[in-house]
């Protein structure tokens, strides 16, 4: 009895992620995980929101774009990869804004997110300055090597 539910939830997941990959924008490339967002949130290394990214971007932050790509009408992001790319930041898609939503710690959808390597008001402890920093660094490191086999 509580196996059938199991399958049943499992088959529905797979059903859900499926229709979210058919939702993914065509330019939408190269997309991994969402590992980095969560913990960037939590120390507020994280700007939310195509204003915000671009703004962050034109002052000359660092950090890593994210983007969802599920965005409709697509115009609404198709510039801040480009803004990216001329900046020199590393940019990635995840499949869906409300996955998007839920690794930065909001109930609302966000069409992109960039993580920053520290906070732009405050400061960190340097023990978790460092373990964002690896993070980042590692993200970064596979996202580089996924774009190079796209590629």
């Amino acid at each position: 009895m509580g196996s059938d539910s199991e399958a049943e939830k499992s088959q529905q997941r797979k059903e859900k992620e499926k229709k979210k990959m058919l939702a993914v924008a065509p330019i939408a490339k190269p997309l991994p995980g969402k590992r980095l967002v969560r913990k960037a949130a939590e120390h507020k290394c994280l700007k939310r929101g195509v204003k915000e990214v671009v703004k962050s971007i034109r002052r000359g932050h660092k950090g890593l774009c994210v983007i969802a790509g599920n965005i409709s009408p697509i115009d609404v992001i198709t510039h801040v990869p480009i803004l990216c790319e001329e900046a020199d930041i590393p940019y990635v898609y995840v499949p869906s804004k409300e996955d998007l939503a839920t690794a930065g710690a909001t109930k609302r959808p966000m069409c992109c997110v960039l993580v920053l390597t520290k906070p732009t008001k405050g400061k960190l402890d340097p023990a978790e300055q460092e373990k964002i920093k690896a993070d980042y660094s590692q993200v970064v490191a596979d996202i580089s090597e996924l774009t190079s086999s796209l590629f």
